[in-house]
């Protein structure tokens, strides 16, 4: 991790940085180079696991900064492939069995199952599966039925989020928790984070800067507080297009505020 421009960015994947569905960043390609060129840092946030982020973190040229996997399950160190800790998945797989029946997870798929409901490659889609913190999956029942079944989750101390695209349970730990973690750690100058989905709220609202991308597919995300006064934005354009317009535009809003980043 290197120093510049003072700027730490905090990125979900599927629907903000990469497209809903064909999985691309190439529209953010500019803004990422630009990022780069001013040493600022970027930490994916996501639900992924860390067999899935690493080799996108290298491929986005950021692979010296750590990552958010698992909805803030874990943090993925700079320069790993692995989180380095003790899977919990097995407990939680566990304690799903003592819930009532709607919720089908990964761990209930086939490698050929997750690939469909992803859209992920057959490779992508095992590495989705090598899971330390969490469970996504999709619920089956009605919507009276999920209430109940979230309710008897957290009577046992099973955590529900939801994303853009699944129901994920954990022990607990979100995005925002390991964001403040980190920018407590590297004492940015500013922190930017965005996000298209309900388990983003809580990052958009702890950082610096915020910012909704436009994702049709998601549940809209209700207007939160720091919109009025341009705390936090949304996007016109959906993913990794609406993202490097949003990371653009707050760079050039910063661009007279480079103080070092600080290491802790």
């Amino acid at each position: 991790m290197t120093g510049g421009s003072g700027i730490l960015v905090f990125s979900d994947l599927d629907g903000t940085l990469l497209d809903h569905t064909t999985y691309s960043w190439a529209p953010a390609r500019p803004a990422l180079d630009r990022l780069r060129a001013l040493g600022a840092g970027l930490i994916l946030a996501t639900s992924k696991t860390a067999a899935e982020v690493a080799p996108l973190r290298a491929e986005l040229g950021f692979p010296d900064w750590p990552a958010i996997v698992e909805n803030g399950g874990g943090v993925l160190p700079a320069g790993s492939e692995s989180v380095g800790a003790a899977s919990v998945y097995p407990d939680i797989r566990a304690t799903l069995r003592a819930l009532p029946g709607g919720f089908r997870g990964f761990g209930d798929m086939t490698v050929a199952e997750v690939a469909r409901i992803t859209g992920l490659a057959p490779e992508a889609a095992a590495r989705a599966k090598r899971r330390g913190f969490s469970e996504p999956g999709l619920w089956t029942g009605t919507a009276a039925a999920r209430e109940d079944f979230l309710a008897a989750a957290a009577r046992i101390g099973l955590h529900a989020r939801r994303g853009g695209r699944f129901l994920t349970l954990s022990f607990g730990g979100t995005k925002a928790d390991r964001m403040r973690e980190l920018v407590r750690a590297l004492a940015p100058a500013h922190s930017i984070a965005l996000g298209d989905a309900p388990n983003d709220v809580e990052m958009l609202e702890a950082a610096d800067y915020g910012v909704i991308v436009a994702n049709r597919a998601a549940p809209p995300l209700p207007t939160l507080p720091g919109e009025a006064d341009g705390r936090i934005r949304r996007t016109k354009n959906e993913g990794p297009e609406g993202w490097a317009a949003a990371i653009s535009a707050l760079l050039d809003a910063l661009s007279t505020t480079r103080e070092p980043m600080r290491h802790g």
